[in-house]
């Protein structure tokens, strides 16, 4: 059986996609799992055996949940204040009704509901929300004040574009002070709640800092394991070994915030909608279902997680489990064993836990950042070993593509260019490209296709083949720039390579936002051989900037770039770019030389090539209708965990 390589945060990091296969669910009559096919007046109570990690339907209850208030409920050994007491005075809407009709079959019914998101994404509607609901999202990063990828835009953006549509919306993170970006928390004040957290063998005291910003509870959790030099996931070491501590205690925090913070003068209350990405923010899923559930707490709410990237999935030892804070019955839903061949030795059993899988078994609906990326989840080659698992909740799987901060990436004000642009006059754009190769000591020739390559020297991003292509991308009178860091194998390569190639090739080693900003706008031709790209940002930057993307056919890839086409709509042309398959040099390099002679010799072609490219939505609103709707899903199904 083929397997997987998947990162976890203790660094052991292979799983097989046999793994799964332990974890098929009972598919006959209401316990089928596939939404729509629920009965209104039943719930399905689940759990989770320590002997096996299958989800069974053991009982069907007649009589619907009944709700137990706050005052009178036990919270299991989970302290909140007094302000608990408020909770409701934040108007609450009902959930709507479910008037939707879907089809039986699963993958019918996927591609419905991906239609009508579409759809949505399509249509004009910018008013205000017509269900207003309570929204918390909980992220290990946040941008500005912790970002070190994609992950940290869209926990930074998408809660503002929901602010906006009329949503109460929260976002818990945790509060990094490193020394570096401390200034950022400078308008989060503290909240003056404390609440002991039980979890690895003791009791451990967080606090609460809160800052209202464009609409948005910005609530960071403060504890001393937060405070250390780094990102927020390692230093120059290498992955904290502290990690699934730092984030379980993010967890428990986010499951109180919305019941403990009277913000705004009342709380969020039990009847929310959690976000929860990525592998950080697992257990709240699972916490939802083991602890509050059971006691009448938060069974009006229910949790959608969020996957940005399936290879990190925080997998760590079996014996870790007793110090998550959750019943030991559930331990199955964490339960994680790895083949033979991975095992470090003859007497490990290979057993482990894994927090995305728990989060896969208990949320109520699982979304990617791509419609692309959903299905690859579910294949053996994407699904990093949970394929089968995911393969099983399909019909709960969408994709929705992330939007683009429109005001930090915008030609016309960008403040890190030397010229600004727009679509209607595209010289200022020239005059980028001119100073670009003039910053990067190459001739300025704007006659001559200058190719840009932005993102992480490793494995995902695809480098080596574009070290692969080069020397026969060289025989051509064209230029090509790198930005990166990474490995350091290809650093050396991309210096050598700069010295081989004087007029043509420059590399850059390292980060900086305003030469990512210059190079956007300054090249012609954006390139992208990622091997796997659940969204990709740089793509929808580049047509933004009038500038192509020639990208590998792979997850939010493929989504978001129209493959060229000059002879459609009456010689109009269609497209924003191109799209190669399968990942090769010689795929890449072809769809290269059709860009290079487009430019060259269809000049007319090119700028409606890039004026579609610009005019293309890619704002944060259009995300944001797409999340209402699955969000109505969501409430409209019972608990699918409990």
């Amino acid at each position: 059986m083929a397997a997987v390589q998947l990162t976890s945060c203790c660094g052991r990091g292979v799983a097989s996609t046999g793994v799964a296969s332990s974890h098929k669910r009972t598919e006959e009559g209401i316990g089928s799992g596939l939404r729509g096919n629920w009965v209104s007046t039943s719930r399905i109570s689940r759990a989770l055996s320590l002997k096996t990690s299958a989800i069974e339907v053991l009982v069907v209850q007649v009589t619907p949940l009944k709700a137990v208030s706050s005052s009178s409920s036990s919270r299991n050994g989970v302290w909140c204040s007094a302000v608990e007491s408020s909770i409701g005075a934040w108007p609450q809407t009902p959930a709507p009704e479910n008037t939707l009709t879907f089809s039986a079959d699963p993958s019918e019914r996927n591609q419905e509901q991906e239609q009508m998101l579409k759809d949505l994404a399509d249509s004009d509607e910018t008013k205000r929300a017509k269900t207003l609901l309570n929204v918390v999202f909980v992220s290990a990063e946040v941008a500005p004040y912790s970002k070190t990828g994609g992950l940290g835009d869209v926990c930074g953006s998408l809660p503002i574009a929901l602010a906006q549509r009329g949503h109460r919306v929260m976002v818990v993170a945790p509060r990094y002070m490193n020394g570096v970006t401390d200034a950022m928390y400078e308008g989060a004040f503290d909240c003056q709640c404390r609440i002991p957290v039980a979890c690895f063998g003791a009791t451990h005291e967080v606090a609460f800092f809160h800052e209202f910003r464009a609409g948005v509870d910005w609530v960071f959790v403060d504890h001393p394991s937060y405070h250390r030099q780094g990102t927020p996931y390692g230093d120059t070491r290498g992955a904290f070994g502290d990690n699934q501590f730092r984030f379980t205690l993010l967890c428990h925090a986010a499951c109180e915030a919305p019941l403990v913070l009277a913000l705004g003068g009342y709380t969020y209350g039990e009847k929310c909608v959690f976000v929860a990405n990525d592998w950080h923010a697992s257990l709240v899923p699972v916490l939802l279902a083991s602890k509050y559930r059971r006691h009448g707490v938060y069974v009006n709410s229910r949790c959608i997680l969020a996957i940005h990237n399936l290879a990190h999935q925080g997998v760590e030892p079996a014996t870790t489990f007793s110090n998550l804070g959750i019943p030991l019955e559930w331990y199955g839903a964490l339960e994680w064993v790895f083949p033979e061949w991975a095992r470090l030795h003859a007497l490990d059993k290979g057993e482990a836990v894994n927090h995305l899988k728990g989060a896969v078994v208990t949320s109520d609906r699982i979304l990617t950042v791509s419609q692309g990326y959903a299905w690859e989840i579910t294949t053996p080659e994407g699904g990093c070993g949970l394929d089968k698992l995911l393969g099983s909740r399909a019909a709960v799987i969408n994709g929705i593509t992330n939007g683009v901060d429109v005001d930090d990436w915008s030609p016309s004000v960008d403040r890190h260019l030397p010229a600004t642009f727009t679509v209607g006059d595209m010289a200022g754009k020239a005059e980028c490209k001119a100073a670009l190769q003039r910053e990067l000591g190459l001739p300025v020739r704007p006659e001559v296709p200058l190719i840009g390559f932005i993102g992480r020297l490793d494995y995902q991003k695809g480098p080596d083949i574009v070290q692969e292509g080069l020397p026969e991308l060289m025989t051509d009178d064209i230029q090509v720039v790198m930005l990166g860091s990474g490995d350091t194998e290809m650093e050396k390569w991309m210096k050598w390579a700069e010295t081989q190639y004087r007029e043509k090739f420059r590399g850059w080693v390292g980060f900086s936002v305003p030469v990512a900003h210059r190079i956007t706008a300054g090249c012609d031709i954006l390139l992208m051989p990622s091997r796997f790209e659940p969204c990709g940002l740089n793509q929808l930057y580049a047509m933004r900037y009038g500038t192509i993307p020639v990208a590998h056919a792979t997850g939010g890839l493929r989504d978001t770039i129209e493959n060229y086409n000059p002879d459609a709509n009456n010689g109009e042309g269609s497209g924003t770019g191109w799209i190669f398959s399968p990942l090769s040099k010689d795929a890449m390099v072809n769809s290269l030389w059709g860009a290079i002679f487009a430019y060259r010799n269809d000049k007319e072609g090119w700028a409606r090539m890039q004026e579609r490219g610009m005019e293309k939505d890619v704002s944060w609103t259009r995300s944001a209708l797409q999340y209402e709707q699955v969000f109505e899903w969501a409430m409209i199904d019972p608990p699918y965990a409990a």
